[in-house]
């Protein structure tokens, strides 16, 4: 699927110039608070972010900024899904 985002031109000028690829970082920025917020599990984070690995996915959630307020709720929804699929099937 593809999804279209408008910003303003100037805006966009500015937010490229700062820091390069705006659609790189809508992604990133997309993706991490569906992370977040409990919509996506890592191994979904690690495929909509295009990393052939898990350590490329933690590489990433270790950056400066943006594993900062990783709280105990979500390790325990981590620790849940884990647990869930790692449990065999009856």
């Amino acid at each position: 699927m593809h999804l279209t985002v408008e910003i303003p031109d100037d805006i966009a000028l500015r937010l490229t110039e700062a820091e390069g690829d705006l659609s790189r970082r809508a992604l990133e920025g997309f993706a991490l608070e569906e992370f977040k917020i409990g919509r996506v599990n890592k191994p979904e984070l690690r495929r909509l972010l295009g990393f052939s690995t898990r350590y490329e996915l933690d590489g990433f959630l270790k950056a400066p900024g943006v594993g900062a307020d990783y709280t105990m709720e979500d390790f325990e929804r981590e620790r849940q899904w884990l647990s869930f699929s790692l449990d065999p099937v009856s």
